[in-house]
């Protein structure tokens, strides 16, 4: 028994046999411990690819806000995006959610989303999935933005998108670019609201000339020249000797009466004396009777004015009225019957009107006349020191050479240019050819003429003309043809288009924005260069408009520079119009013969300045409205920076996704 029990103490003492459920029970654990940081790495990471699909979704909701609000077609675009970023069967995910909502009318877009994560260790301890969930907002949080605005305001905006010549009412490009403007501002003011942004708009509208007279004038007169030769005309006079008058000799006045506004006034009794018969009466009656007329007042006098009769001699009427009174006496009975009598006196009025015509004959002596004859159409220096100023200025231009009055409605034609097919710009060299002014966006006039802008003066402007003859239905016939000749006694009107004034980048309330937009008009042809030239010197922080460009927002902060150019066709220019590179046909300020690769060398000048004005950190955003986006209008735009839209929605899009990039959309939590 003894060895029973202490055998049996020995077994319950031994602790070699252990170690296995001991073993056992830390793998239970540690299994545990791994898979539960697997399955935690595991969510985590679906986590991280929930947040950002959540964020994409606000993103692309936000950015799908029009003037529509947060509606049910901006928050399908963020279910979209969120769906498109976040696979459930990648993640092992079920009960997925995502929910998007907006707490201030569509500035700020929020957006929760959550899912359950299967687990793969866990589930064998009775953890079968792990909840995520994340929250995400995005904001349109706009930066300092200077936006210039170069516009196509040409005759075919006038048409539908489409090109019919006849638009139902609203529906004209122009009315739609209005429309899509006004958005434009709506989406970048909804975005402020509540920053310290500043936002500034500028404009060119353009056609085959810009109109920014008054901006050059306002900033610095001489930058205006004091004259412009201009294909127009001059007079011919012929010189005639002839007797004029050159004075007058004294006058001879002869003087009429005349009497008006007679009236005999009312008897009444004169004395108190009564007497026995006719007789003795009338020999009482006072004499004369009537009495002589008096004058009762003072008289007025009118000269008339001078007059050239037929004979040649001046005449001059004077008329004096002076009214007068006169007394008339009469014997009558008392009673019937021959006696007694008494004497009665009235008192009758008239104005005397005394009529003196002074005639004097003429001094003659011989003088030089001239008198029109006919037109030479050639070119014509013409004074602009009064026409640059605004003011109405005569010119000898008018019909047979009488005066002309006209005043400067503000656009312009551009400085000196070179005739050249090899136009280009670089960063490294800058515009080549050098000398090419017009080209140069940041330099100032000197007091080279060359240098400078002259003012657009269409009244004056005409195409020469000869005269010629054609054989027509067995006969020669005469005509008349335009001719690039120095000299014409015959010419054809030159058309002239002068698009609305542009703007210097400023603040703008919506009411002025809108105004603004509204006043646009459609006239003229495509000249993209002289728009885009515009463009970036109204943009360039160190042109001649560098003080208003580089003015500093008050808030301290960097401000980032926009071209937005839209155009609704492609550039298209006219040898025989006057735009701001003059008559080309006469003028050859671009071409070497007036008319050859007129349009391939305004299409080099449009896309080196295009090029300038990308080289200065501007962003030029370029949209093709019912045209073509072309690859020359693909190039002139930034990266990413090229609409086509062949509708009103289509434009609207266009404008509402620059206006969503200029506002910097961005996650904000």
């Amino acid at each position: 028994m003894r060895n029973i029990g202490t055998k049996s103490a020995m077994i319950f003492c031994d602790v070699s046999g252990n170690i296995l459920p001991l073993a056992a029970g830390g793998m239970i654990a540690i299994a545990a411990m791994v898979g539960g940081g697997v399955d935690m790495s595991r969510a985590y990471m679906a986590k991280t690819r929930l947040q950002s699909a959540c964020d994409a979704a606000t993103l692309a909701g936000r950015r799908a806000i029009t003037n529509g609000g947060y509606n049910t077609a901006a928050q399908a675009q963020a279910s979209n995006y969120f769906n498109a970023n976040f696979s459930a069967a990648d993640q092992n995910a079920t009960s997925l959610s995502f929910a998007s909502n907006t707490p201030d009318n569509g500035s700020t877009v929020n957006g929760s989303a959550s899912a359950s994560i299967k687990t793969a260790v866990m589930s064998l301890f009775g953890v079968r999935s792990m909840s995520v969930s994340v929250t995400c907002k995005a904001s349109m949080q706009v930066g300092n933005s200077d936006i210039i605005m170069v516009l196509d305001n040409t005759g075919s905006m006038d048409d539908a998108p489409d090109g019919s010549n006849n638009p139902p009412s609203g529906g004209s490009k122009i009315e739609i670019l209005r429309v899509a403007m006004k958005s434009f501002y709506d989406t970048v003011a909804s975005a402020t609201t509540a920053s310290n942004a500043r936002i500034r708009y500028g404009f060119v509208p353009y056609s085959s000339s810009v109109n920014v007279g008054s901006l050059i004038y306002n900033l610095n007169s001489s930058y205006i020249a004091d004259s412009v030769t201009i294909n127009s005309r001059e007079a011919n006079w012929i010189t005639t000797t002839e007797n004029v008058t050159s004075g007058w000799n004294d006058a001879t006045t002869t003087s009429s009466d005349s009497s008006s506004d007679f009236a005999n006034g009312s008897w009444s009794n004169y004395g108190s004396t009564i007497y026995t018969g006719s007789t003795t009466c009338n020999a009482a009656l006072p004499s004369p009777n009537p009495a002589a007329w008096v004058n009762d007042g003072a008289a007025e006098e009118d000269v008339g004015t001078p007059y050239v009769d037929g004979s040649g001699n001046q005449i001059t009427i004077t008329t004096t009225t002076q009214p007068q009174t006169q007394l008339e006496y009469r014997c009558v009975r008392i009673t019937s019957g021959q006696a007694p009598r008494k004497i009665q006196v009235r008192t009758n009025t008239r104005d005397l009107v005394t009529t003196e015509t002074a005639t004097q004959t003429p001094i003659y002596q011989q003088a030089n006349v001239q008198s029109f004859s006919s037109w030479t159409y050639k070119p014509v220096a013409f004074d602009t020191t009064t026409y640059k100023t605004f003011a109405a200025t005569s010119t000898p231009t008018g019909t047979n050479g009488t005066a002309q009055s006209s005043t400067w409605a503000g656009c312009i034609e551009e400085r000196q240019t070179v005739q050249t097919g090899s136009i280009s710009f670089s960063t490294l060299t800058g515009m080549s050819p050098s000398n090419a002014h017009d080209l140069n966006i940041d330099m100032a006039p000197t007091s080279d003429a060359a240098t400078k802008w002259k003012p657009f003066w269409p009244e004056l402007s005409y195409i020469r003309r000869e005269q010629y003859t054609y054989y027509q239905n067995g006969s020669w016939r005469t005509g008349y043809r335009d001719a690039d000749i120095a000299t014409s006694p015959s010419r054809a009107t030159a058309s002239t288009y002068c698009p609305r004034a542009g703007r210097l980048l400023s603040t703008m309330s919506e009411s002025a924005f809108d105004s603004y937009a509204d006043s646009m008009q459609a006239v003229g042809n495509t000249y993209h260069d002289i728009g885009m030239i515009w463009g970036a010197r109204l943009s360039s922080p160190t042109g001649i408009f560098s003080a208003n460009v580089t003015t500093a927002p008050s808030n301290g902060g960097a401000v980032a520079r926009h071209i937005i150019y839209m155009t609704d066709g492609e550039l298209y220019t006219v040898s025989k119009l006057h735009s701001s590179y003059g008559i080309e046909y006469h003028d050859k300020r671009v071409t070497s013969n007036g008319s050859t690769d007129q349009n391939a060398r305004h299409r080099l000048r449009f896309l080196a300045v295009c090029e300038a004005a990308k080289a200065k950190g501007i962003r030029i955003w370029v949209i093709a409205f019912g045209t073509s986006l072309t690859s020359d209008l693909q190039a002139c735009g930034s990266a990413s920076s090229s609409y086509q839209a062949n509708d009103s929605a289509e434009l609207n899009t266009a404008f509402q996704d620059i206006a969503n990039q200029v506002g910097e959309l961005r996650i904000v939590q």
